[in-house]
């Protein structure tokens, strides 16, 4: 078989901390990956310069991962279609508020055997009610499950305690790879991310991989306002907890079938802690009730034109819950969507978590 074209769908901070693993994976297996590595960047003008002419002449994403040099296979295109022809493996590293524009440009575009691998942690909500999967769970839908819905392919994820500039800076670290098809695409995928620094565990059970990356988004916030509240490291821990108990709670009830074993997976526990103490997500949610000012305000002072996906996703586990009347089941959950829309005053999480069902 002829070697696998790869294309990263997305360049922000996470997406150019991935091309640097895939870049230096692809050409160390030449005989499972085309060595060129086509990387879709959104155009932009960063200091006078267009940031694709930047990447692939000097080797660097300029404005979402400065000083880090991206392998020379990398190659920058601005054209997502053009990206994606012929490509095998897709792997989409995007806000997950794109994901739906982006596929649907994709539609008949790709090869009918490419398969993709969502790098993406958030959910889908879908207020119009349409689709099996939201018929199914109440408005609930998985970035994966979207992504395979309109290209009819198969999606795996991977999830794990991946803070970007770490990684970026080879750090060693652990991520989880969730795929359905585990003997058939596991391996070439292990492949594609495995390296002495970025160590890469494959399992079956994928929805819970791809909602503990989604969910620990939303208790990264909850560990953020309580930063900025002045609370201290024991409150964190109860939230980390709290947050915790909530999202295996969440998982089984709508996915039910989980695996436990899935929940003490990088993409798990360790994912909560290291974003609950070092993520963007619990960064702008301190600053949020430090400042007084609003979250877009924030996020455009603090993220350099990336997105905090805690909140937007918060909004949506709090749409399918409140749906399907089960809100007061997770107040942890709650309150940070409120919050963050304002219906509810910072200071009012703690007392919220002191009525959590946990402790009845």
């Amino acid at each position: 078989m002829s070697p696998k074209k790869v294309t990263i769908i997305g360049s922000g901070n996470w997406g150019s901390a991935i091309a640097r693993i895939v870049g230096s994976t692809t050409k160390s297996f030449p005989d499972e990956f085309d060595p060129t590595v086509r990387m879709w960047v959104f155009e932009e003008i960063v200091n006078g310069e267009k940031l694709s002419e930047v990447i692939n002449n000097r080797h660097e994403n300029i404005k979402y991962l400065p000083g880090k040099v991206l392998p020379n296979n990398v190659v920058a295109v601005t054209d997502l279609v053009e990206s994606c022809e012929g490509s095998n493996v897709l792997v989409f590293v995007v806000p997950h508020q794109f994901v739906k524009g982006i596929c649907e440009k994709l539609v008949g575009k790709i090869p009918a055997d490419t398969q993709a691998i969502s790098l993406i942690k958030g959910i889908s909500f879908d207020k119009t009610n349409q689709g099996v999967s939201t018929e199914k769970r109440g408005g609930l839908k998985l970035i994966s499950e979207e992504i395979k819905e309109i290209l009819k392919i198969e999606v795996s994820v991977l999830m794990g305690a991946n803070l970007a500039p770490e990684v970026a800076n080879d750090n060693f670290c652990e991520a989880t790879i969730g795929c359905k098809r585990k003997a058939e695409d596991g391996p070439l995928l292990k492949k594609l991310f495995h390296t002495d620094n970025f160590r890469i565990n494959v399992v079956e059970d994928a929805h819970t991989v791809e909602l503990c990356g989604a969910l620990k988004n939303v208790v990264a916030c909850a560990a953020g306002f309580t930063d900025g509240l002045g609370y201290g490291d024991n409150t964190k821990a109860a939230v980390i907890r709290l947050g915790l108990m909530e999202t295996t709670k969440f998982v089984e009830h709508y996915y039910p079938g989980s695996n436990l074993q899935t929940f003490f997976e990088s993409c798990g526990i360790a994912d909560l802690i290291t974003t609950c103490y070092g993520g963007r997500n619990r960064k702008v949610c301190e600053a949020f009730v430090k400042t007084g000012k609003s979250m877009a305000e924030v996020e455009k002072e603090l993220l350099n034109g990336q997105s905090a996906q805690g909140p937007l996703t918060a909004e949506e586990v709090y749409l399918m819950m409140h749906k399907t009347g089960l809100d007061a089941k997770f107040p942890l959950f709650t309150a940070v969507h409120k919050i963050c829309a304002g219906e509810m005053k910072p200071a009012e999480l703690v007392d919220c978590l002191r009525n959590h069902p946990e402790h009845m």
